[in-house]
């Protein structure tokens, strides 16, 4: 069965490694623990529901396991990936939405379309860093000048 656990928002990735650790530590019967990136303060535990609640004791940033089981096709469409093009180019500035540099700002200087990542310079830093992070962690800002 699929059940739904209330987290603190922001949290949910520390709180799914948490759940992995503890899974693997005493094999327990979960199948698959999501958090779908639209979703925030809820992630979603596929498992026995005795081996579910071992696995949360304990483990900070819960608020609840929602005791009534989710169907599939009620999340079916957060498990499907979304393909939307998306017009960027170098030079574009962008704003990283999620991650480890979640608000910062950069300079797109490379685009790797078959990873479907881009490296960005971080304009705050003060020496220029370059990171690569997917494509659907950034948003753009300010687009490059067409000339």
């Amino acid at each position: 069965m699929i059940y739904t656990l209330r987290t603190t928002s922001g949290r949910e990735d520390i709180v799914m490694d948490m759940i992995s650790s503890r899974v693997k530590a005493e094999k327990l019967d979960v199948k698959a623990v999501i958090h779908p990136a639209e979703l925030k303060g809820y992630i979603f535990i596929e498992g026995g529901t005795a081996d579910i609640h071992k696995s949360l004791r304990g483990v900070m940033h819960t608020k609840g396991l929602i005791e009534t089981p989710v169907r599939m096709i009620d999340i079916q469409h957060f498990l499907e990936t979304k393909t939307a093009e998306i017009k960027i180019s170098e030079e574009d500035v962008v704003e990283i939405v999620g991650g480890p540099f979640k608000g910062e700002r950069g300079k797109i200087t490379r685009i790797d379309k078959t990873k479907n990542e881009v490296t960005i310079e971080l304009l705050e830093a003060s020496i220029p860093i370059p990171v690569t992070i997917a494509m659907e962690f950034i948003k753009i800002i300010k687009k490059a000048k067409v000339e």
